[in-house]
């Protein structure tokens, strides 16, 4: 392998993880080279809602995301309009009383994690959003989630990492990743660290890791300027997301900048079948219908699927892979890879740097996968 050529640290994948930690390594003085298979696809990325939202489906969830929220906070000025960061706040909606006992339980939750929130009775949501139908129970009201654009937020992100002195290569296929670095089809790349973060695609490279794809489809419409203003959740998405049933789906409905809907969520575990199932695509816009009944008078211009890579514990996979020297891991979010992107790459850059990170990472060590094999 002599001759081969030589960076500090490569990242595989350029999607908004893999953008994310580019840039976090770059600032730290890292000589970053960045590889991506097809950066015009860019995988889970390009085809996924833009959740910027606070989760608490366990502690540690919501100290990554909360952690992840507050750096996204602090790029805002920074970001330019391709990302179409929208600050709307999320509403979480209840359907009947036992739901609304569920979302002040949620309340008094975020309340111990300094999350501001508000709860709201039905007057005061149909204010909020008069497509919702009426009879709901209320909502509550996360008031610094936003909505952003996965794609134009990774470009900046991509940029941020260049005027660093990142290098991107576009059209490069990692045949291997071997110990401080990657086999492509011509050449071996040589670095001290190396990053896979490759999202639902992870395992290709590092077999061993519980990643599973789980399909989603997602629905958009013509331009209705106003006729959502929040981005706004059933109480039942937290069941969808967070069990690993067959398949589910749920109402999660967007505001975009461009005036448009975008329609989710569903959930599926049929491998990489990437077509469109047309009865659970069916279900899911039936669903949406069911809490915002005009929908249905919305036109739908697309529909199209992706896959989220889901891990057994619901928890990312972030830091170091022992087995294979120079290796880390950042993958493994589902849904949440565009919340958590920031907060993944800092913990990563963390760690690297031999800082402590502000976050204890021990739930995220990718090692948690060899332990349960070997327990």
């Amino acid at each position: 392998m002599n001759g081969a050529r030589r960076s500090d640290a490569i990242v595989v994948g350029a999607g908004i993880v893999g953008a994310a930690c580019a840039a976090a390594l770059a600032r730290d003085g890292w000589r970053v080279t960045i590889l991506e298979r097809s950066f015009a696809s860019s995988g889970t990325t390009s085809v996924g809602m833009g959740h910027l939202v606070v989760m608490d489906d366990s502690p540690e969830q919501l100290a990554l995301t909360k952690y992840s929220l507050r750096q996204w906070r602090e790029l805002t000025p920074t970001l330019d309009r391709r990302a179409e960061l929208d600050a709307c706040g999320t509403l979480w909606v209840a359907e009947d009383e036992s739901q609304l006992a569920a979302l002040r339980a949620k309340r008094d939750l975020y309340a111990t994690a300094d999350v501001a929130t508000e709860v709201l009775d039905p007057r005061a949501l149909s204010e909020a959003e008069p497509h919702l139908r009426r009879d709901l129970a209320g909502a509550l009201r996360v008031t610094n989630d936003s909505v952003v654009y996965p794609p134009g937020a990774t470009l900046g992100l991509l940029d941020d990492a260049r005027k660093h002195g990142a290098v991107l290569r576009d059209g490069i296929g990692v045949e291997a990743i071997v110990p401080n670095g990657v086999r492509l089809a011509s050449e071996v790349l040589r670095a001290d660290i190396v990053v896979n973060a490759t999202g639902p695609w992870a395992p290709r490279l590092t077999p061993a890791l519980p990643i599973t794809p789980r399909k989603g489809h997602l629905a958009i419409t013509d331009r209705y300027p106003t006729f959502c203003r929040h981005q706004i959740v059933e109480l039942g998405y937290l069941t969808s997301a967070h069990v690993m049933t067959s398949e589910s789906v749920a109402f999660n409905i967007q505001p975009r900048s461009t005036g448009q809907v975008l329609i989710g969520s569903s959930r599926e575990l049929v491998g990489w079948d990437a077509q469109i199932n047309r009865e659970i695509l069916r279900r899911m816009l039936q669903r949406a219908s069911h809490f915002m009944p005009r929908l249905g008078d919305l036109s739908v211009i697309r529909c199209w699927t992706g896959f989220r890579p889901a891990t057994p514990d619901k928890l990312p996979l972030i830091g170091r892979w022992d087995p294979i020297p120079g290796l880390w891991i950042a993958a493994g979010h589902e849904g949440l890879g565009i919340t958590t992107s920031l907060g993944t790459a800092q913990l990563l850059a963390d760690q690297i740097a031999g800082r402590v990170p502000e976050i204890d990472p021990a739930p995220f060590s990718p090692m948690r996968a060899l332990a349960a094999v070997h327990s």
